[in-house]
């Protein structure tokens, strides 16, 4: 998975949770940013991520994020590490 498709697909859980199809999330937007809207949306946000991609986040590790583009950083160092360490498919 890419990136961007990644920055896509988290822009898609940032409008489920604040139920807004128009609300825009740039890489620059801040960890700070995030923590100061209702924290019910910060954990549905992060519940939804970790559901969305089949992980769990440290809670330092989401403490220690300064903007969105680390946020789809970290979601795609799991990713690789999961297709890393997930065994392949048996050919039949």
């Amino acid at each position: 998975m890419t990136r961007t498709e990644v920055y896509q697909q988290l822009t898609e859980i940032f409008r489920d949770v604040f139920d807004n199809d128009e609300l825009i999330i740039e890489e620059c937007t801040t960890a700070q940013d995030i923590l100061e809207w209702d924290s019910l949306n910060h954990i549905t946000l992060v519940l939804k991520v970790q559901e969305k991609w089949n992980f769990k986040f440290k809670p330092q590790q989401i403490g220690q994020l300064k903007n969105v583009g680390q946020f789809v950083d970290l979601i795609l160092s799991y990713l690789n590490e999961q297709a890393v360490t997930q065994p392949t498919a048996a050919k039949e």
